[in-house]
C-alpha cells in the first residue's frame, strides 16, 4: 500500500465594506491585484434578479468601475443577471445556464466568477463555478442578512435535486466574500429580519456575550434599525467563519455539524412549506422545536428554553407553522423525515446539535420522535394561545 498525506492551505477572506463598486473604493481592485498573473484579471459577473431590480444602475455601476481599474479588471461580458430565490436551487438549467456562460466568456482557472445575491444565487452560481473547469476562483458579494452572517460566508455551494435541499454541491473556498452593507438597505423587510436568526442560533452554541448584545438590542432589531443590523450580520459573520477555519472539519468530513443547530427540521419544513416558509423563518421554528425538546428530555432548562425563545419571539419570527404537523400516509409527522435526510445529508452517524446552556452546544445520535411531537404541539398550543390573547 502506498500512502501520502496531502496538505493544502486556503486563505478565507472575509472583508466588509460600504459601496464596494465606487470607483474610490478599492476593495476590489486590491482584492484582484492578489491574483499575481501579472495581467489584468478576467472576470464575469452575475447578479441576482432581485437585487437588479431593487437597484436598476447597479450592471452600469460595475462597468464603470471596471473602466476605472483596467489594470486589474477586464469584464469577460457585461453582468448577466441570473433568477434568484430558493427556487432557482430546483431548476438544473440555470447551472447548466452558467457553465454556458462561463464557457462563452472562455474562462480559465486564472480568472474569476463574482457574484451578486442572495444565499441562493451564492449556491448556485458558485456551485456551477466550482465545478467548471474543476473550479473557478468565485468572489462573493452576499446581498442578505442571512447570506452575509451565514451561508455567504461558508465554503459549501449546491442545488436541491430529488426534492432535496443541497443534495448536488461542492465544498469550495472562495477566493473572497465582500460583505457590503449597502446591499442590505434596499432589501424588503422580511428578508432583513431572516438573518438575525442565525446570529442568534450561532450565539446561543458559541457566545454568550454576543447572545446578550443581541437580548439588550432586541426592541432595535425588531425594528431593523440598520447601525444595530450591521454589527449582528457582522459578528455572526466572524463566529461562523471562526468555527469554519478552527473547527478542523471545514469540509464536513465528519458527522458533526454544530453550525446547524435547528436545521434538521427547518430543511424539512422549507420543503413541505413548498418554501412558503423561508430559510431564517424555518431556522427560527427548527431552533424551538429543539430548544422546547431540549426541555423536555432534561437537557435544557425549560427557563432557558423560554428565554431564547422569547428573544426569537421579539425580534419579529413565528415559533410554529401549521407545516409541522402535516403527516404522510403512514400517519407520521412529515417532518420526522427529515432527520433521516439530515443523517444521509451528513453522510453517516445521525448528529444533532443541541444547547445545554446559552453559549455552549452537545452532539445527541439519535433523537425520541414522541418527544419530538410533544415539543411541536406544545409549540402549536403556544402559538393559539398568543393568538386568542391578541384577539382579546
Amino acid at each position: 500500500m502506498l500512502q501520502r498525506k496531502i496538505s493544502v492551505d486556503y486563505m478565507h477572506r472575509i472583508l466588509f465594506t460600504r459601496d464596494a463598486f465606487t470607483p474610490l473604493n478599492t476593495v476590489v481592485r486590491d482584492l484582484l491585484s492578489l491574483n499575481g498573473v501579472g495581467h489584468p484579471a478576467k472576470v464575469l459577473v452575475f447578479i441576482d434578479n432581485r437585487v437588479a431590480l431593487a437597484m436598476p444602475g447597479l450592471a452600469k455601476q460595475i462597468i464603470h468601475y471596471a473602466a476605472e481599474h483596467l489594470d486589474v479588471l477586464h469584464l469577460a461580458a457585461e453582468p448577466l443577471v441570473i433568477q434568484g430565490g430558493e427556487a432557482s436551487k430546483n431548476d438544473f438549467r440555470l447551472v447548466e445556464q452558467c457553465w454556458r456562460a462561463i464557457n462563452e466568456a472562455a474562462l480559465d482557472r486564472h480568472s474569476y466568477v463574482f457574484v451578486i445575491g442572495g444565499g441562493a444565487v451564492l449556491d448556485l452560481v458558485c456551485f456551477a463555478a466550482s465545478s467548471a473547469h474543476r473550479g473557478i476562483r468565485h468572489v462573493r458579494f452576499p446581498t442578505t442578512t442571512l447570506s452575509q452572517g451565514d451561508g455567504g460566508v461558508g465554503v459549501k455551494n449546491g442545488v436541491n435535486y430529488f426534492g432535496k435541499k443541497n443534495w448536488i454541491g461542492s465544498f469550495a473556498v472562495p477566493f473572497a466574500v465582500v460583505n457590503d452593507f449597502v446591499f442590505l438597505e434596499s432589501l424588503p423587510e422580511r428578508e432583513r429580519r431572516n438573518g438575525i436568526i442565525e446570529a442568534i442560533k450561532v450565539a446561543a452554541i458559541r457566545d454568550v456575550d454576543f447572545f446578550e448584545f443581541i437580548e439588550a438590542n432586541a426592541d432595535a432589531l425588531a425594528v431593523l434599525d440598520q447601525k444595530v443590523l450591521e454589527r449582528v450580520v457582522q459578528r455572526s459573520a466572524e463566529l461562523h467563519v471562526e468555527h469554519i477555519a478552527g473547527g478542523g472539519d471545514p469540509f464536513e468530513m465528519g458527522s458533526a455539524r454544530p453550525l446547524d443547530f435547528g436545521h434538521w427540521a427547518a430543511h424539512k419544513l422549507e420543503q413541505v412549506s413548498n418554501f412558503r416558509v423561508a430559510h431564517g423563518e424555518a431556522v427560527a421554528i427548527g431552533m424551538a422545536v429543539d430548544l422546547l425538546y431540549s426541555a423536555k428530555q432534561g437537557i435544557l432548562s425549560i427557563e432557558i428554553a423560554d428565554r431564547i425563545i422569547a428573544l426569537i419571539e421579539k425580534i419579529g419570527f413565528a415559533t410554529y407553522a401549521p407545516e409541522l404537523l402535516e403527516q404522510s400516509s403512514n400517519g407520521d409527522l412529515v417532518i420526522l423525515a427529515g432527520l433521516e435526510e439530515f443523517r444521509e445529508h451528513l453522510g453517516g452517524d445521525l448528529t444533532v446539535t443541541l444547547v445545554p446552556e446559552i453559549g455552549t452546544k452537545m452532539e445527541v445520535h439519535e433523537m425520541d420522535r414522541r418527544v419530538i411531537v410533544e415539543a411541536v404541539e406544545t409549540l402549536r398550543d403556544r402559538a393559539s394561545s398568543a393568538l386568542q390573547t391578541n384577539v382579546h
